[in-house]
């Protein structure tokens, strides 16, 4: 279709009396994988409550064109097979019983887990679980998908195969997936533009490299990681560690205050007279109290209307 397959305008939504989304514009098309991204408490799955009809609006319209599914947080399992989990959610969604073993089994293949299949939920990792649980909403072919935190409280090795696994049977050209996320480098797998939202409101909505060349403010900047700050005379500077650099014949002269060991490197917190920064370097680094020369290499600048 030419138009989108969703729409809210002027969003408002509300949980006992009080208003947690605020005046919200949002729109998604065919095609398109949008993550919304946000710190706890900042309204994400309320939103996705509202885009889903779960959850009337206190003020403004949602507009959806198709069938919307929506895979929760915490979807619960039933005492039984995974296929059998996958096919009831079909049931529910009136799917002909002839039709059900087949999607069922096809939905876990797309999930890698097809030989989970027979398996009871019980003997099922967390991350199997989770998979199960994505095939039931997979198996819908719903025209709009909608998925909360599909990745909360998997452990890394698990969220990682699940971002590799996932990103396949989302995505289709016929079908719009909108998804929560806490985590950047979610975002960043799998979405073709990333909304972030910061109490209750969205405050920027562009694709993932956009989002990082340009952030529109400097809140938005700092959730996005621009974790150094400097003052440039009436700018406000912003870096991300890739933005820095050691170099004896940099502008920045600044003393190490902090090392943190990563996997094969180690960040550095740096302390200049015009503020901070981090730097990453191969080890085995300087140590705290060495002086550093850096410079900055990119980076997001704001006039001082748009801080302190």
């Amino acid at each position: 279709m030419s138009g989108p397959l969703l729409q809210a305008r002027g969003l408002c939504l509300a949980r006992r009396r009080s208003e947690i989304v605020h005046d919200v514009d949002f729109a998604v098309r065919e095609g398109e994988v949008v993550a919304i991204l946000g710190p706890n408490g900042a309204g994400k799955s309320t939103l996705l409550a509202g885009l889903a009809g779960e959850l009337a609006p206190h003020m403004g319209t949602v507009t959806a064109h198709g069938r919307v599914a929506l895979a929760h947080q915490n979807g619960a399992l039933a005492a039984r097979s995974a296929r059998a989990n996958v096919e009831v959610a079909l049931a529910w969604w009136g799917v002909p019983a002839g039709e059900r073993r087949a999607r069922a089994m096809r939905a876990l293949e797309q999930l890698s887990a097809a030989d989970l299949a027979e398996r009871q939920v019980a003997t099922l990792s967390g991350g199997q679980r989770r998979r199960v649980h994505l095939a039931r909403a997979v198996a819908l072919n719903a025209d709009l998908l909608l998925l909360d935190e599909p990745f909360t409280a998997l452990d890394v090795s698990a969220r990682d195969a699940l971002l590799d696994d996932i990103s396949g049977p989302v995505r289709t050209s016929a079908r719009a997936v909108v998804l929560v996320v806490h985590d950047r480098a979610e975002a960043w797998g799998l979405a073709d533009r990333v909304v972030v939202m910061m109490s209750g409101r969205l405050v920027a909505d562009d694709t993932p490299h956009a989002l990082l060349a340009a952030p529109p403010s400097p809140d938005v900047a700092r959730f996005l990681g621009f974790s150094g700050e400097l003052r440039d005379g009436d700018e406000l500077v912003l870096t991300r560690p890739a933005h820095v650099v050691v170099d004896p014949s940099g502008r920045y002269e600044g003393t190490v205050t902090r090392r943190v060991m990563q996997e094969d490197a180690i960040r550095l917190d740096v302390r200049c007279e015009q503020g901070r920064l981090q730097v990453v370097v191969p080890p085995p680094g300087p140590d705290v109290g060495s002086a550093l020369r850096l410079a900055v290499v990119g980076g997001a600048r704001f006039a001082s209307a748009s801080h302190p």
